[in-house]
């Protein structure tokens, strides 16, 4: 999976908050329930996604090896470059400085592997001589439905 940006560089996150009504906090998936205790409230999606504003940016991913992690092609990742990627993390990479990619980040034994969320794709070794950069970690994956 490559992550495609429009017109190809990595999009900062507006620091200026983005505060929409939070009709409560649950909604059913199975059976309605009564919305006699519905309140709304308001919510800075910002302050929700954001927690290093200056390393913070997004990106549009292009492709499904990520697909059994929810995350969909045309998905938007929130991608922290501030946090400290470990095992375990989905992370953004890039392997010889070619495109983006979006992998879980595999660490064993000295060992280091990118892992896709779908068992098609294999996973990505580097192996003696290439650079693996580690660009950001994923903290959200924002979907967008077609209307």
């Amino acid at each position: 999976m490559s992550l495609a940006l429009l017109p190809g560089i990595p999009v900062p996150i507006s620091l200026l908050p983005l505060i929409l009504p939070l009709a409560g906090d649950r909604v059913q998936a199975g059976f309605p329930s009564p919305a006699e205790d519905f309140n709304t409230t308001r919510i800075d999606l910002t302050e929700q996604l954001v927690r290093h504003p200056q390393a913070t940016f997004l990106l549009r991913v292009r492709g499904d090896s990520m697909k059994e992690a929810g995350i969909f092609d045309g998905d938007r990742l929130v991608v922290d470059r501030a946090i400290r990627p470990c095992h375990g993390h989905i992370v953004v990479a890039v392997l010889d400085g070619g495109d983006f990619t979006v992998k879980y980040l595999h660490k064993r034994a000295g060992q280091v592997r990118l892992r896709a969320a779908n068992p098609t794709y294999p996973d990505i070794v580097p192996r003696d001589g290439q650079v693996l950069e580690i660009w950001g970690v994923v903290t959200s994956a924002i979907k967008q439905f077609k209307l």
